[in-house]
């Protein structure tokens, strides 16, 4: 398939803000494309960044169908530009696919068009120590029909914007607390899949702990709840004194 490019002009463009945060500013393409089981993907495009219209049938607004994915894009010393494993991230991107039994994305069109797009959004890349280009692909069900069962149409879109620390503490030590109630995911679930519903899941104990004074939750197994399984917007690890690292096995949640 084919990957069409509709840029701004240059005195239509935005400027990438000095001041950064995560997650509240967006630079000026994205990418999309749309699934129908009967043509399969088609209208690959980078494009202006522009607001969606749905359905309010649309699946992914009553049955969840829809996952997500993030990685960034970094400035390097001499002006260049280079992407953390994105061949990675879109294999991990079509494994949820697969557990929402969605459509998989062509992976090479997907790194295509992480590509095109951080091109096309290049002077949105920070330069400032510690910030970086953050990328989110994500699919979403859009087939406008109730009732459970996998959607036959989906979007599948990719934007990107500048970001500063993920933590209001900046790049410094967050204080952590162990959930012995509540539980993230369990085996057999869909844990590993990454899918808005889990995260949406977490915010009861999130909003909880927070007003506790802790940015994270360090999250427990649902069996026994005495194994350390994740953080959550973060893997874990220790370290032992005769330097070995330990961290969780990967198991399915």
């Amino acid at each position: 398939m084919s990957l069409n490019v509709e840029l701004l002009p240059a005195d239509k463009r935005g400027v990438c803000p000095q001041e950064l945060s995560f997650g509240n500013a967006f630079s000026d393409h994205m990418f999309t494309q749309q699934y129908d089981a009967d043509i399969g993907w088609h209208d690959a495009a980078v494009q202006p960044f522009h607001n969606f219209t749905l359905h309010p049938a649309a699946s992914v607004l009553h049955y969840g169908q829809e996952i997500f994915e993030g990685l960034k894009a970094y400035r390097r010393a001499d002006g260049g530009i280079n992407l953390f494993r994105p061949d990675q991230n879109v294999l991990r991107f079509n494994l949820s696919a697969d557990r929402l039994v969605m459509p998989r994305v062509d992976e090479h069109l997907h790194l295509k068009a992480i590509k095109a797009l951080v091109q096309a959004d290049q002077t949105w890349v920070p330069d400032q120590s510690g910030a970086s280009l953050y990328i989110r692909p994500a699919m979403f069900a859009s087939t406008p029909k109730l009732g459970l069962g996998a959607a036959s149409s989906y979007m599948h879109f990719i934007i990107a914007g500048p970001v500063g620390p993920y933590f209001k503490e900046g790049f410094n030590p967050v204080s952590v607390y162990v959930s012995d109630v509540c539980r993230r995911a369990v085996i057999g679930g869909i844990g590993e899949a990454k899918t808005g519903g889990n995260y949406a899941a977490s915010l009861f104990v999130g909003e909880e702990v927070a007003r506790k004074g802790y940015t994270q939750v360090l999250w427990l197994d649902a069996i026994e709840g005495r194994y350390v399984e994740e953080v959550g917007a973060m893997n874990i690890c220790f370290a032992y004194k005769d330097g070995t690292i330990v961290t969780p096995a990967l198991s399915g949640s």
